[in-house]
């Protein structure tokens, strides 16, 4: 029973702590980088590479398992529809989903075993498409949502995103168009992780916290990949000795991109309804005349003291993990497969890539036809244009355009644009691809100007 003095809510001391020690327990595991044997990372990638390295061994065949479990579930759900599955909502919608997802799954479980047992053609399950998908993606998706998931009410449920979202409500509504509770989302998205910030997102949204457009503007703008992985791409153009000036460029160019990314199209035009199931949950307009640091703490107090216990929390973790383990990763599995076959057997990317060689050049950026081939290919996969790039260029300029470009355009098949795909985010394919060229349109002349600011 709330505590009301008025119509007030009036929060105890005991709820300020509700709301302080999850919520700073949260942000260092999800925000905070640390090093560790001379290594950035960030506290919840630590936990799930540290359980990766013990399970390296056995996680392919645990992908594996899972896929061929969620088809099994899933043709059970379509076929049979048993009333354990029927009657409990939550069950309903992890299983019993539409035709394409059915198909993703089954092809997901395909490759998996394909890959997994080096069967069928070898197009499918060599070391640069297949492989990739399993051993790679899939086995790190894996242990990086079960962290993820279980770890994420910290940020949610206890009050942080209130707190935040009221104090930077007049920041993020004129700058990014996006209410101020996205604050929390974003910064989780930018600094931490993108499958994390992709996962914090469709589940503001599902639960009516963001409307369609601004659940696709976060999904689409501000799910970067993390600092790690930012590292790994600088790693493989041997430019680790530039990291401070990348990771300025890539905020740069991010920033800019968005403020102008929610203004076009197809982001401008996505509907401002909320989910249906749930419509609006949450009014995020904060009055001129209120006491911005008192309401701000007043109201995430309020969050703390609805949270019925740690079970209820738990619960909800658990439910986050099965949701991305079943809804997910046999979709990025498809997905990445498919998307490194046409890149290693097909010269797809490189004719996409041709028109991009007269705006190198006019922007003066050395080696402009060898780095045209690397443009669209991260479109497939955040580590392509890295791998190919430091292959065929010379230039550590046009390396270092390459490693910020193939971060800032965000949309990859293999692992962001998949779990856009795969949640429930009202952004489809023909938006991903809109997107993936717009901002590279937007963040190329940026990065080249602070590259040559730089240099």
């Amino acid at each position: 029973m709330h505590i009301k003095k008025g119509d007030a809510f009036v929060p105890k001391r005991s709820d300020y702590v509700k709301f302080l020690v999850p919520s700073l327990i949260g942000i260092f595991l999800f925000i905070v980088p640390i090093r560790y044997k001379g290594e950035i990372t960030l506290p919840v990638a630590f936990l799930a590479n540290g359980l990766g390295d013990i399970l390296a061994d056995v996680l392919p065949f645990i992908a594996v398992l899972l896929l061929l479990v969620t088809v099994l579930l899933t043709v059970v759900a379509k076929v049979f529809k048993p009333e354990f599955m029927m009657n409990r909502a939550y069950l309903k919608g992890l299983f019993d989903v539409g035709y394409l997802w059915v198909t993703a799954r089954v092809l997901g479980a395909l490759f998996a075993v394909m890959t997994y047992y080096e069967l069928g053609p070898e197009i499918v399950w060599s070391e640069n498409t297949g492989a990739i998908a399993l051993y790679d993606l899939a086995s790190f998706l894996l242990v990086i949502f079960l962290f993820a998931g279980l770890l994420l009410p910290l940020l949610l449920n206890f009050g942080l995103l209130e707190f935040f979202g009221t104090l930077m409500s007049k920041v993020m509504r004129p700058l990014f168009t996006l209410p101020g509770r996205s604050a929390i989302d974003c910064l989780a998205s930018w600094i931490g992780d993108g499958t994390i910030g992709v996962l914090l997102t469709s589940k503001q949204y599902e639960e009516g916290y963001y409307s369609k457009r601004e659940a696709a503007v976060i999904g689409t703008t501000f799910s970067l990949v993390s600092i790690t992985f930012s590292i790994v791409v600088l790693g493989y153009m041997d430019l680790m000795h530039l990291f401070p000036k990348y990771y300025l460029t890539i905020v740069a160019a991010g920033l800019v991109a968005a403020v102008i990314m929610p203004r076009i199209p197809p982001l401008s035009r996505k509907s401002d309804d909320y989910f249906e199931p749930v419509g609006k949950q949450l009014d995020n307009t904060v009055s001129d005349d209120a006491p911005l640091f008192k309401k701000a703490l007043t109201l995430a107090a309020e969050q703390a003291r609805k949270v019925k216990g740690a079970s209820a929390v738990v619960k909800g973790g658990v439910q986050n993990v099965l949701d991305m383990w079943i809804g997910v990763v046999p979709v990025v599995v498809t997905l990445a497969t498919l998307a490194n076959i046409v890149v290693e057997y097909t010269p797809f990317f490189e004719y996409l890539g041709a028109p991009f060689v007269p705006l190198l050049s006019l922007l003066q950026v050395p080696e402009a036809s060898e780095a045209a081939q690397t443009v669209v290919v991260g479109f497939a996969d955040m580590l392509l244009p890295a791998l190919i790039g430091s292959g065929i260029i010379e230039s550590e300029f046009t390396k270092f355009v390459i490693a910020s470009l193939s971060v800032t355009q965000l949309i990859y098949l293999s692992e962001v644009g998949a779990l856009l795909l795969g949640s429930k985010l009202p952004v489809n394919f023909l938006d991903l691809i809109i997107i993936f060229l717009e901002r590279t349109v937007i963040t190329l002349p940026v990065i080249v100007f602070m590259a040559h600011l730089l240099f």
